[in-house]
C-alpha cells in the first residue's frame, strides 16, 4: 500500500491534520517526507469530494509557516550547540559540510535563502533553526516564510490538485508519477546540496604545511 492508498483509509480530518503536522515537523527540523504526504494527499482531494483543496492547502500552508518559526525560536535560543546536537541525531542532514554549504546560501541571499529553500528538501528540513542561529532579523525571516510557506504548499496543492483533476482517467498512473517525482526532486536537491557540501568542506580544511628541506 503506496502513501495515497493509505490515506483513503482516513477521513478528511485526519488528512488535514496529518498535512499540517508533517510538514509542520519537517519545517521545524526533523526529515520527515513533508513533500511526498502533500503530493499525494492533493493527488487525493482531485480523486475524493470529501478533501476540500482549500483547506488542505490552508493546513499545508499553516503547518509549514508554524514549523519553520518554532525552527528559528528553538535555533536563536539554541545557538551552535543546537546545530551540534542535531548533527549527532541526524549526521545526514546536519553534518558540518551540509550546515557550512546552508549558512554560505544565507549570507549571500539573505531573505531569498529562506524563501528558496522551501523548495528545496534538504534546506527546508532546517532552514528555520538555521536563520534562528545565524540571529536573522526575525521581521525578515517571518515575511520570507509566510511568502514562501503560501507559494510552496499552496501552489503544490492547486497544481496537483487541477492536473488530477484534468488527468482524472490517468490518476492511478499519475499517482505514482506524482510521487515518483517528488522523491526525484527531493533526492536530486539533497545530492546537489551534499555536492557542495563536500566542495566546501574541501576548500575548509587546512593547507598542510611544506617540509622543510634538510642542508
Amino acid at each position: 500500500m503506496h502513501v495515497q492508498e493509505w490515506l483513503e483509509t482516513v477521513p478528511a480530518v485526519a488528512v488535514y491534520a496529518l498535512v499540517g503536522i508533517v510538514i509542520g515537523l519537517e519545517s521545524l527540523g526533523i526529515p520527515l517526507p513533508g513533500e511526498i504526504i502533500l503530493v499525494s494527499s492533493a493527488l487525493l482531494a482531485s480523486q475524493h469530494g470529501d478533501i476540500d483543496p482549500v483547506i488542505l492547502g490552508a493546513c499545508a500552508t499553516a503547518g509549514a509557516i508554524i514549523g519553520d518559526s518554532i525552527g528559528y525560536a528553538i535555533g536563536r535560543k539554541g545557538g551552535r550547540p543546537l546545530l551540534a546536537w542535531l548533527g549527532g541525531k541526524f549526521p545526514r542532514h546536519f553534518g558540518e559540510a551540509h550546515i557550512a554549504t546552508a549558512e554560505r546560501s544565507f549570507q549571500k541571499w539573505g531573505m531569498w535563502a529562506v524563501f528558496f529553500g522551501r523548495f528545496v528538501a534538504l534546506l527546508r528540513i532546517f532552514a528555520g533553526p538555521l536563520a534562528g542561529v545565524l540571529r536573522m532579523p526575525y521581521w525578515k525571516f517571518l515575511i520570507a516564510n509566510v511568502l514562501g510557506g503560501i507559494v510552496w504548499a499552496g501552489g503544490t496543492t492547486a497544481v496537483i490538485y487541477y492536473v488530477g483533476i484534468v488527468a482524472e482517467s490517468w490518476l492511478k498512473r499519475f499517482s505514482w508519477l506524482g510521487l515518483v517525482l517528488a522523491v526525484l526532486i527531493g533526492v536530486t536537491s539533497m545530492l546537489v546540496l551534499k555536492r557542495k557540501a563536500k566542495k566546501t568542506a574541501a576548500a575548509a580544511e587546512p593547507t598542510p604545511a611544506p617540509a622543510p628541506v634538510g642542508d
